[in-house]
């Protein structure tokens, strides 16, 4: 693969990552069954901060017909109502079209969460269309852990003037 098309690709998905996308989330006030597993009352809750990441790209793939694909891993340090770290996989697809571009993710995030300490696994899925984003980044279905048990939500990514930062809307069961 061209360093030119690997380089490409790289910048797409920084810009895929860091820039504030939409967002769009799975909660369990989508399910028209009841979750009879977990019992109690869901409390909202906003948690907002910084965070720093790091993309490391892995052994490339081959550029086929129109596309260039590629993966990445993905380390985080999250601060502010969030104080974690988190590790994760992206795989992205840059094309010819300049400013189109896809990613898809999954990051295991671990630390504290507005005093709450346990792990949750967010899930990534972005679109580059000419230059026109779409993200949606949403809590894996029940994998809280710890305190963080029962966690249910959605974040969004914004960078203004260089600096990341995040915002995260989620439901916490509270125990009956």
């Amino acid at each position: 693969m061209k360093k030119r098309s690997r380089a490409g690709v790289v910048v797409i998905t920084s810009i895929c990552l860091s820039l504030g996308f939409g967002s769009w989330s799975y909660t369990r006030t989508h399910l028209s069954v009841p979750n009879p597993v977990q019992k109690g009352t869901a409390m909202a809750m906003h948690a907002s901060g910084t965070f720093e990441v790091k993309l490391v790209p892995q052994p490339p793939e081959d550029k086929a017909e129109g596309s260039t694909l590629a993966r990445m891993s993905i380390d985080k340090q999250f601060h502010g109502d969030l104080e974690a770290t988190s590790k994760g996989q992206m795989l992205t697809a840059g094309t010819d079209v300049k400013g189109s571009a896809g990613y898809v993710a999954i990051e295991r995030v671990t630390g504290m969460l507005q005093g709450r300490t346990g792990s949750l696994v967010l899930q990534h899925s972005g679109t580059l269309t000419r230059g026109a984003p779409q993200q949606s980044i949403s809590v894996v279905p029940d994998s809280g852990t710890g305190q963080l048990a029962g966690l249910a939500g959605k974040m969004t990514i914004n960078i203004i003037d260089g600096k990341h930062s995040f915002g995260f809307d989620y439901t916490l069961l509270e125990a009956p």
